[in-house]
């Protein structure tokens, strides 16, 4: 399956579908769009801009996805009664909803006094084949949180993020690094450009299980093309044994430390 990853500064909806149209006319089957797509990330009154899963956003996403015939995951803030999430959510070609995952790890003050935190449900869908798991963000520094989505039987780990300077590690390290230990792919679409005070690194990228780009972006606007590989996949596994060699019995204080301190 190939997908697509766009980094952008847009939150036009006009922009997502010549995007989509573009992946679709090269191959691409899925095309992921960065955090808080819909809107921007540090823009002003985001709860009041706000919709529901099921709201116009959706509509208009789902229209694009039936008309390029290209899967999308697109970020957006979730308007859930009087709470407010960090939400991605996977749109099938004719226009269903896959799987949807709220952010559960807030980044500093600009996500915990708007957002309310999600509750870590494992989301994970099949898309051609390929078992796709969506985290946000700050998401993906949890090992725990790609650990779940791998024990889950994710293929494609793919992650809309907001990712600003001076934390280009995550993208050159952490996101290598989580890819290889869980065997996964995983894709990593970033923000490109500025909001307010925060300069967006770019640098979104597709990474294999063996830890290796198998495309990185710049800094700017730009449109990633990657082939998720199931025979790859299964090669890599059979030689990197990572999930097979754990000892969960060991792990447990890991748990019961973090109980015992709240």
């Amino acid at each position: 399956m190939k997908i697509a990853v766009l980094q952008t500064r847009s939150a036009d909806l006009d922009a997502l579908h010549e995007a989509a149209g573009t992946a679709a006319d090269r191959g691409a089957r899925l095309l992921i769009t960065p955090e808080m797509f819909t809107t921007g990330y540090n823009v002003p009154d985001v709860p009041e801009k706000a919709q529901p899963a099921d709201g116009p956003w959706f509509d208009r996403v789902a229209e694009i996805a039936r008309s390029t015939g290209v899967a999308i995951l697109y970020g957006f803030p979730e308007r859930d009664e009087d709470e407010v999430f960090n939400a991605a959510q996977l749109v099938d070609r004719d226009g269903t909803v896959l799987a949807k995952h709220r952010k559960a790890h807030l980044f500093g003050d600009l996500d915990t006094r708007t957002f309310t935190p999600g509750g870590g449900d494992l989301a994970v869908a099949d898309l051609d084949g390929a078992r796709v798991g969506i985290l946000i963000c700050y998401d993906v520094e949890f090992p725990e949180a790609v650990r779940s989505l791998a024990l889950a039987g994710a293929d494609l780990v793919a992650v809309p993020t907001a990712l600003m300077r001076p934390y280009e590690v995550v993208a050159r390290t952490v996101v290598p690094a989580r890819a290889y230990e869980n065997q996964v792919y995983l894709a990593y679409a970033n923000r490109s450009g500025h909001e307010a005070e925060l300069a967006y690194c770019g640098e979104s990228c597709v990474v294999g299980p063996d830890g290796a780009d198998l495309a990185r972006a710049g800094s700017g606007d730009e449109l990633l093309l990657a082939e998720i590989d199931a025979t790859r996949l299964a090669s890599s596994r059979a030689v990197n044994t990572h999930l097979r060699d754990r000892r969960p019995g060991l792990y447990g204080a890991l748990t019961e430390t973090q109980e015992s301190s709240r």
